[in-house]
């Protein structure tokens, strides 16, 4: 079996992998617990002290295990999809050194996975969260930028991969707010579960930057581009596992 035959038949398992974890957390998961509010924070006028003062308006509920689920489901249909229509392209671009699926992928399971660690983190601001799912998705896809501007060049432009780090450090600075706030302000901690899935979690994500820092420094196997491709599928399925039954142990448990 040739390399990309074996690559096709671990990105089927792994699209399994991803379906059957979401199915599994759909059913298995408490639908009382795990629901957070999503509010809106506006200024209103108080006509007693004649000044504008801040104000929060909760508009929506949602249940972090949907989010949980969603983001499988987003990696399950990439694999899937990637293994089978797009399989001709898929390959053809990974001789260039590009995977565009992936980046795509990423740019909206892996901002998924930031909403759910940041109503962990006590963000419900619907703001916030819109700007934390942006910052993410354009880390990602500057990661996309940097396969597209460094495919057969010979001196790696490393511009888009340093501003995609800048990027992606923002969320976790505004989760180190939050973690400071509740602490000091608060009168309590964030639970202890929440700060395990911090660490793991922002570990692998920065697998993902060191995964594709060796492969343009073509260090030991990352010479070989399918090395690091199937590098990032591992990463991909190791972290969004993690999280997933982190969050299911802390807060969607039966």
């Amino acid at each position: 079996m040739d390399k990309f035959k074996k690559l096709r038949v671990f990105n089927i398992l792994m699209g399994f992998f991803h379906l059957i974890q979401g199915i599994l957390v759909l059913i298995i998961s408490d639908p009382e617990k795990g629901v957070v509010p999503i509010t809106i924070n506006y200024l209103r006028y108080d006509f007693q002290l004649e000044k504008l003062l801040p104000a929060t308006e909760q508009v929506s509920e949602v249940n972090i295990a949907w989010f949980v689920a969603i983001f499988f489901f987003m990696s399950a249909a990439a694999h899937l999809f990637i293994s089978t229509i797009y399989r001709k392209k898929y390959e053809e671009n990974l001789k260039l050194g590009i995977n565009k699926v992936r980046w795509f992928e990423y740019a909206l399971s892996a901002s998924v996975m930031m909403i759910a660690i940041s109503f962990l983190s006590g963000i419900y601001d619907l703001s916030s969260l819109v700007m934390i799912f942006v910052l993410d998705a354009l880390m990602n896809l500057l990661g996309l930028a940097m396969e597209v501007h460094n495919s057969g060049q010979k001196k790696v432009n490393w511009l888009t991969f340093v501003l995609g780090c800048i990027a992606g450090i923002v969320p976790w600075v505004v989760f180190g707010i939050y973690v400071y706030g509740a602490r000091e302000f608060g009168g309590g901690n964030i639970p202890t579960f929440v700060y395990w899935i911090y660490v793991s979690i922002f570990i692998f994500f920065n697998s993902f930057a060191i995964n594709m820092f060796l492969q343009y420094k073509k260090i030991g196997p990352w010479k070989n581009y399918l090395y690091g491709e199937t590098f990032y599928i591992i990463l991909s399925l190791v972290a969004k596992t993690l999280l997933a039954w982190q969050v299911f142990g802390g807060t969607l448990r039966p």
